[in-house]
């Protein structure tokens, strides 16, 4: 780079996919996430089964949280419950795009993203694969109700459904914003094809 004459070719312009860190740490950071979050997910739902079974809500934080232990055999909000076989094709449809988007991954906030949705997706489908009733049937463990007991307020939940939440917000954040997965500018895109 030539900063005497003002020679800035190493900057990305807005068009240009934003190459300033390696695409390997995109990958590190997707994958480092997913993996933390995924063995939070599964260490969380050990103890719960493990401490909550056949016991009453425990109050904390004056009725703010409640930990309980339901076995969910639907989707978030308890929809779909006699789908349970089709809720696990779709997340491992889910991983699977994941999985192919990897090598084309340029931008952390979409890596970050993806990678709580990852870990999300591959926690709740342990649970479908390895839990009873059956394979790809198996009830997922949820265990926090948030401003009052048995789902009343919020529907019950587990860190997994959390990391999909939160992902799939910053992933939408992204797109918002005109920031691609793989590095590039909406908006130079439309500039490009007018």
């Amino acid at each position: 780079m030539n900063t005497e004459r003002g020679d800035d070719r190493d900057t990305p312009t807005e068009s240009e996919p934003d190459t300033s860190a390696p695409p390997a740490r995109r990958r590190l950071l997707l994958i480092s996430a997913a993996l933390v979050v995924f063995i939070a997910d599964l260490v969380t739902k050990i103890i719960a089964v493990a401490t909550l079974e056949g016991e009453a809500p425990i109050r904390l934080l004056g009725g703010a949280v409640y930990l309980q232990l339901v076995r969910n055999p639907g989707a978030a909000f308890s929809m779909a419950t006699g789908m349970t076989w089709l809720l696990s094709l779709v997340a491992l449809g889910v991983v699977v795009a994941i999985i192919w988007i990897i090598p084309k991954l340029r931008s952390a906030g979409w890596a970050l993203g993806l990678g709580l949705v990852l870990a999300g997706a591959l926690g709740n489908l342990t649970d479908r694969i390895f839990r009873a009733p059956s394979v790809l049937q198996g009830h997922v463990i949820d265990f926090v109700s948030v401003f009052g007991p048995n789902g009343e307020v919020w529907p019950v939940f587990n860190v997994a459904d959390s990391a999909i939440c939160v992902g799939g917000g910053l992933i939408v954040l992204m797109a918002m914003l005109g920031r691609d997965y793989d590095g590039t500018h909406t908006s130079a895109k439309a500039k490009e094809t007018a």
